[in-house]
């Protein structure tokens, strides 16, 4: 979800409510820290050089139980910072804590706001030879006899 599409969404809510993946619901008493933009620049395994930028939105929850977030304060904290920190409409990233910080994309599903999880992948799968025919259970990896990132492959 791009943060415009955020932004649309919120009026629409009598009240902000977070779902995580496993459909319980972020505590009602919880905090939006920060709102940010966050860029990444690197390489891939391939050698591309590229770059990333998202919405950084972080909840956190204390032991203020009483604490709720309306509606229109969301849209004046998003409204603050598009103004002071140039925040262009990029897909939003949601971090909350669990076990450790967890790093969620952000959907709108029937007038929910739901935390989806996030995926890795390999960006450069042309040039370490990851075809949809080569996949490899995460439980077989130790039995796996051929990498894709063989010495000399241009993979890691």
């Amino acid at each position: 979800m791009k943060l415009s599409e955020l932004k649309k969404a919120i009026p629409f809510l009598e009240q902000i409510n977070f779902y995580l993946p496993d459909g319980s619901s972020v505590p009602a008493h919880f905090h939006v820290t920060e709102i940010g933009k966050v860029r990444k620049d690197y390489i891939d395994c391939g050698g591309t050089i590229r770059s990333e930028e998202v919405v950084s939105m972080q909840l956190w929850q204390s032991i203020d139980f009483h604490h709720r977030l309306k509606p229109d304060k969301l849209l004046q904290i998003i409204q603050l910072t598009e103004d002071k920190l140039q925040i262009g409409d990029h897909e939003i990233e949601v971090e909350y804590q669990a076990d450790t910080i967890g790093k969620y994309a952000l959907q709108f599903k029937e007038g929910k706001l739901v935390l989806s999880n996030k995926q890795t992948a390999c960006l450069a799968s042309d040039a370490c030879g990851i075809t949809d025919k080569v996949k490899v259970k995460l439980g077989d990896l130790k039995k796996a006899t051929v990498s894709c990132c063989e010495p000399g492959s241009g993979c890691c």
